[in-house]
């Protein structure tokens, strides 16, 4: 099994950056896809950035310019920047790897972290 935690959420200023970390332990990520994935009260779940076990990158249109997702499979570790935070931000983020062979579907999720864009 994969496991992955988040750390690096909090409060924030509008205009402020936060970079959100997601560590994962029990299998090299080094094949796998990485996405962040946020959730506001009584909204869906939506796909914030994912990365390519390529390091092919893909962003909401929302954040376009203002976060970048980032992978270092030497520390088994994915990050999140995010520029110029602004309240509609606010939620909670999710980690998630994605893997798939021709059999199933691999897919973990964190157990999230909060951020809150706030003055």
């Amino acid at each position: 099994q994969v496991q992955l935690v988040e750390s690096g959420g909090g409060l924030v200023q509008p205009g402020g950056s936060l970079r959100l970390s997601c560590a994962a332990s029990g299998s090299d990520l080094s094949a796998y896809a990485m996405g962040w994935y946020r959730q506001a009260p009584g909204k869906q779940r939506d796909m914030v950035a994912t990365i390519t076990s390529g390091n092919s990158t893909y962003y909401a249109d929302s954040v376009k310019g203002r976060f970048t997702i980032s992978r270092d499979d030497a520390k088994n570790t994915v990050y999140l920047q995010m520029n110029s935070l602004k309240a509609e931000d606010t939620a909670v983020y999710y980690c998630n790897a994605l893997y798939m062979d021709l059999w199933r579907k691999y897919d973990y999720w964190g157990q999230g972290t909060q951020v809150t864009v706030s003055s």
